[in-house]
């Protein structure tokens, strides 16, 4: 089901293995194209403030849109041209264990001036991204992101397409830099680290030209380390179409608001209804007295009538989840944080204390472990189906991401909500995912919350 603003602020209140890779030997052969990772100077804040030193595949923040036809190959030469060891993770794809870009569990970091392969196809459709995975809390705060969208064979009927990249970066007003406290404890063992200035793709105070009655398709990505993203349409009339990359079986409605957890995406189709002149937008529902994320200025008249409501997308093949039959049942229980209950967990092989815990500024456990452990949380047969049920016992919200493998929520009656990567949990609830382990490998599991998987929301499955 799609939450809703309403029910995110009252619940606040209390793979099949991949086909195409070329062999070992044959790819010192092939030329890839490259995306390097760099440092570069953007004007991020608006005018009158300093530009600010990023680090940007490409030299840009976000990096550059890539873009591949489903069942396409994406083939980049990754090249770290930063002072710091990094790789790439691609984000909701349905990838081969050895693509996936985790340092320690899928490939080692890629160290300064060194290079890797990334060669993988592309079997579903939809709006995913990529990022750093190694020392992500400030690989990612610094720019290294970027949208990845694979275009359907039939694409919907729609004027135009636009890609928003969400994101709020940390600046200090002065200098225009990003300040280095990506370690801060606050940050850790709160909500995460926030920002100051909340950019769409890289724009402040985004502001476009649209015409009444036009419609478009809008391909939204969050892409910040912390913050959540609750959306409302003004002078627009939407519909969801797709979470995550995964196309609804029919679209929903955009009456209330669309809320986006840290990794969360959302493809809307939208319809300018605002009047010839006026202003429509893309707002920020959660702040005090809300804000625009993008705004569109209508001039000129599209059509002189609106179309109905939009088809669906394309599903994308192969997502089955059979609760019929047997299943493993799994549990995994957040603890930890501020205000938080956790005394004790298990921390580099010993037993100890909240205390020390914080004195290493580690503030959170998975089934009371602190960090990611030397054995998986399962080990699963490949095709088994799994049930897992998440606890939040904390005083914060938590996204939740799965490599690898979408799931769905299992809901009160049993049924299943929509296929999702990022299942976005607040404090005090309790939730249940289900999912096919038809992906070999070792997939990550973690809070994308950055601040709070750098402190401890880490785990891992093995599917043999």
């Amino acid at each position: 089901m799609m939450q809703t603003r309403r029910h995110f602020m009252a619940s606040s209140a209390a793979a099949t293995a991949l086909l195409g890779f070329l062999p070992r030997q044959a790819m010192a052969t092939v030329s890839f194209e490259t995306l390097e990772a760099m440092s570069a100077s953007v004007q991020l804040a608006p005018d009158g403030y300093p530009a600010t030193d990023i680090w940007g595949y490409g030299g840009t923040a976000p990096g550059p849109i890539l873009r591949v036809a489903q069942g396409g190959r994406l083939q980049r030469r990754f090249v770290n041209s930063l002072p710091q060891a990094s790789s790439i993770h691609w984000h909701g794809i349905r990838i081969d264990n050895a693509m996936d870009g985790v340092p320690g569990l899928t490939q080692a970091a890629v160290e300064p001036g060194d290079g890797f392969d990334y060669d993988f196809t592309l079997p579903d459709a939809g709006t995913y991204w990529y990022h750093s995975h190694n020392r992500s809390t400030e690989q990612v705060a610094r720019g290294l992101h970027g949208a990845l969208i694979v275009e359907e064979g039939t694409p919907p009927d729609v004027d135009r397409e636009e890609v928003f990249v969400l994101d709020d970066w940390l600046i200090d007003p002065e200098t225009g830099q990003i300040p280095d406290d990506f370690e801060s404890p606050h940050a850790r063992s709160h909500a995460g680290r926030m920002g100051n200035l909340i950019l769409t793709s890289g724009i402040f105070d985004k502001t476009m030209t649209v015409q009444r009655n036009e419609r478009l398709r809008l391909r939204l990505i969050n892409a910040a380390n912390a913050r959540i993203f609750v959306l409302g349409l003004i002078g627009l009339e939407g519909w969801t179409m797709a979470l995550d990359g995964m196309p609804l079986p029919a679209p929903e409605p955009l009456d209330e608001v669309l809320v986006l957890g840290p990794g969360q995406r959302a493809d809307l189709i939208v319809d300018v209804t605002a009047e010839e002149g006026g202003t429509a937008y893309l707002a920020r529902a959660n702040e005090a007295r809300g804000a625009p994320q993008v705004t569109f200025q209508v001039r000129g008249q599209a059509s002189l009538a609106r179309r109905g409501v939009p088809d669906a997308l394309p599903p994308n093949p192969g997502h089955v989840i059979d609760l019929s039959g047997d299943s493993v049942n799994l549990t995994l229980n957040m603890e930890g944080g501020a205000m938080g209950g956790l005394r004790e967990a298990m921390f580099n092989g010993e037993q100890v204390g909240f205390r020390e815990l914080a004195q290493a500024n580690q503030f959170w456990a998975f089934n009371g472990m602190v960090g990611m452990p030397d054995s998986p949380m399962a080990t699963l047969d490949r095709g088994q189906i799994v049930r897992l049920t998440i606890s939040n016992d904390t005083a914060f919200p938590h996204a939740m991401h799965l490599h690898g493998m979408h799931f769905r929520e299992v809901l009160t009656d049993n049924t299943l909500g929509p296929m999702r990567d990022t299942l976005l949990m607040d404090s005090s609830e309790r939730r249940e995912i289900a999912f096919a382990a038809d992906n070999p490998g070792d997939w990550l599991l973690h809070c994308h919350m950055l601040s709070h998987a750098a402190s401890g929301m880490m785990t891992w499955v093995r599917v043999t």
